[in-house]
């Protein structure tokens, strides 16, 4: 996460799902979880590529 957002200049948030009941019972079987622009998009091993890929798809501007 740290490499590949700092690659791309981006900031990103680690939150933990111990202390939300509702985080736990969304994601407890699914951790790490990664959400872009609220967005649940990988889970269980982040894969640096597929995470660049993902990132970058939502840097681009929505289509005219």
């Amino acid at each position: 996460m740290d490499t590949v957002a700092a690659d791309l200049g981006l900031r990103w948030e680690e939150q933990s799902i111990d202390d939300d009941e509702s985080l736990t019972a969304r994601f407890a079987e699914e951790v790490p979880v990664v959400l872009v622009n609220g967005v649940q998009r990988d889970f269980w091993k982040i894969d640096p590529d597929r995470l660049r890929r993902i990132l970058l798809e939502a840097m681009e501007p929505p289509p005219k």
